[in-house]
């Protein structure tokens, strides 16, 4: 059912504030719904339980949409979510059910972080999953 599924490494786990990640695919047909999903991957070094995201989503017409989002990575304990190996946590999160994507095309979307800090430190990877719902 997949349709994209890429990642960007993060240089030096460090994602500057200015940083844009951008992810393009393709849908060819509009009749098929998809779901959207974040892979994050983080170190030991990731200095809080969530991450705040700004989320721009360009289709093929260029009208714009732009999104606010919260991805937790940790419990309230401190204990990471998401599977861990050598002290990196790697998380597939939800961030869109049942999308309709009304044109067909190349839809390109920008991902930049909304954290207070200018150098976001233990973020390694960053990805994009788009998933025909059967």
């Amino acid at each position: 059912n997949k349709v994209f599924d890429e990642y960007r490494t993060i240089s030096n786990a460090t994602w500057a504030k200015d940083s844009v990640l951008q992810f393009s695919f393709n849908i060819p047909r509009k009749t098929q719904n998809h779901n959207i999903y974040f892979n994050i991957r983080n170190d030991q070094s990731y200095g809080f339980s969530n991450i705040w995201l700004f989320v721009t989503v360009q289709p093929p017409s260029g009208k714009v949409l732009t999104d606010t989002t919260q991805v937790i990575l940790a419990e309230p304990s401190g204990k990471w979510l998401g599977k861990g190996f050598s002290g990196i946590y790697d998380n597939r999160i939800i961030y869109r059910r049942n999308v309709f994507f009304p044109e067909s095309g190349i839809y390109t979307i920008y991902i930049k972080h909304g954290m207070r800090f200018a150098d976001l430190k233990g973020i390694t990877d960053f990805g994009i999953r788009v998933e025909k719902i059967k």
